[in-house]
């Protein structure tokens, strides 16, 4: 049986706006800890919204490095505020000028658990129907849209064994791509799993792959 298919992408940009604003995300101000900015950015796919992710160069200095994350990074303190940061990043990262995206509002932030930092979510809806070439910098290796529908299909949310820092942390994990890929797991999972809960489409239960 074929898919219905999703309404109007300006009414799914209205409903994720009202999702997102029914009251202001909560800020959690450590001053102790580093503050980043990150955007998720959606864009108009062919069964729904489509979410942007980037995967992060190999770097021995970087506490991130080879993850999956959304575009973004420290705040410099001639940012502006938040959004002004999220999109400064995204410009320098993949060459994306979020100026002409639709705001669509923010999450709530995230503290790290194991790393002194906590990062602010803008999210943006991108223009139905522009062709955006992006050009990744340095700091990124790769970059994919995932369907929403398909971040929710059974089998991808999993407990996983992640090798961080010299150890083998169990954690819950999403499968984004083909086997032998980074997972999504950490900070950038706890946004996507708020982002989903947050617009009524939660992830399913966890496949316990050590079960079998």
């Amino acid at each position: 049986m074929s898919q219905p298919l999703p309404s109007s992408w300006p009414d799914q940009l209205t409903r994720f706006r009202q999702a997102l604003n029914p009251y202001p995300p909560q800020s959690k101000v450590e001053p102790e800890r580093g503050h980043a900015a990150v955007a998720l950015i959606l864009r108009a796919g062919a069964w729904g919204a489509e979410i942007l992710y980037i995967e992060r160069a190999a770097h021995p200095r970087d506490p991130w490095s080879g993850d999956l994350a959304f575009p973004g990074g420290r705040i410099d303190p001639t940012d502006g505020g938040i959004r002004q940061a999220a999109e400064r990043e995204t410009r320098e990262e993949i060459a994306l000028d979020l100026s002409g995206a639709h705001y669509l509002g923010a999450l709530d932030d995230i503290v790290g658990a194991h790393l002194p930092v906590r990062v602010s979510c803008c999210v943006y809806g991108l223009p139905e129907g522009e062709a955006l070439a992006l050009r990744p910098n340095h700091e990124v290796s790769h970059h994919f849209y995932m369907p929403l529908a398909r971040l929710r299909a059974p089998g991808r949310h999993i407990m996983a064994r992640i090798d961080w820092n010299g150890g083998l942390r169990e954690t819950p994990a999403l499968v984004l791509l083909p086997s032998g890929r980074p997972l999504l797991w950490g900070i950038t999972y706890r946004l996507t799993s708020q982002f989903l809960d947050r617009i009524g489409h939660p992830l399913p239960p966890l496949t316990d792959l050590s079960a079998g």
